[in-house]
């Protein structure tokens, strides 16, 4: 349920005061201070300094500034409007960052924003072999936080009452247009791995929608479920064969599925098996 913390890994990092800060809103401290320092070294003269922050392949692949991967996100030049779109930045940070962190806990959710930092500039840094890459800014990092949260809530309506993901297929189509437009693929490159990137996280952790192609392909590579052969009773004189001396799967790997990823992890498979082990148990009760 949105705005409600279902992750028992949920901590807050620190207080001040009565007020609980989590990790969301340490990031959220992080860019805000790096905007202001930034601002201050374009005011005496010293953004040149900014360049050995920003991703660069070649610097990477010749002199091992491998720093870079990551300090290119927390670039904010206040040139422009760019402070503008830097404050709508931090508010989707802030606000759809901590509903993503109360889902999937501090761990999960510290490793979704390392793999969006990180992985778009290794796969640019393996592009820099035959050309050479560049990238500043964290506008794709935190549209992607932005993705995850909508694949956490699809439905949860905001702005003029639309669905948040018609919202989202809205801007993301205006970014990738851009791109295309531009001819810019790095940044379409780097916007739509970061989309996937969020998308697919919260799938492996089986907090997104169901999804039957996903399912089936995660049903080839996980283990199948033991089967018991519940020992047949002697004969009735009904003649008839009872339910219970049908072969059941045991469902106890499914409890297990559930207590670890929440029943929205389930299969189609493993929901009619669950449903048919209950309904049996009812009707042995009655």
């Amino acid at each position: 349920m949105f705005g409600v913390t279902t992750s028992d890994d949920y901590r807050p990092v620190a207080w001040m005061g009565r007020y609980p800060v989590d990790v969301t809103t340490l990031l959220v401290g992080i860019h805000v201070a790096c905007a202001i320092l930034t601002a201050f070294l374009f005011a005496i003269g010293s953004a040149g300094v900014l360049n050995y922050a920003m991703f660069d392949s070649a610097q990477i692949w010749m002199h091992a500034q491998i720093w870079r991967l990551a300090t290119y996100a927390f670039i904010h030049p206040p040139t422009g409007y760019a402070l503008l779109w830097f404050a709508i930045e931090m508010y989707m940070l802030y606000f759809f960052g901590r509903e993503v962190e109360r889902f999937v806990g501090r761990r999960a959710y510290i490793w979704l924003y390392t793999l969006l930092l990180l992985v778009p500039t290794l796969i640019l840094t393996l592009w820099g072999l035959t050309t050479r890459t560049g990238l500043a800014g964290s506008g794709a990092l935190h549209f992607a936080v932005f993705a995850a949260f909508v694949t956490l809530y699809p439905n949860v309506q905001f702005f003029l009452r639309i669905p948040a993901k018609w919202v989202f297929l809205i801007l993301a189509a205006i970014g990738t247009l851009s791109a295309l437009a531009a001819h810019d693929w790095q940044d379409l490159i780097v916007f739509c791995v970061s989309i996937a990137l969020a998308f697919f996280f919260i799938e492996l952790n089986g907090a997104g929608p169901e999804l039957a192609w996903w399912n089936a392909v995660k049903e080839r590579f996980t283990p199948r479920p033991k089967f018991h052969v519940l020992p047949k009773p002697r004969a009735r004189s009904s003649g008839s064969r009872s339910e219970s001396e049908d072969v059941y799967p045991s469902i106890d790997p499914i409890l297990d599925k559930i207590s670890k990823f929440g029943i929205a992890s389930l299969t189609a498979t493993e929901r009619r098996l669950l449903d048919r082990e209950r309904e049996r148990l009812l009707k042995k009760s009655e």
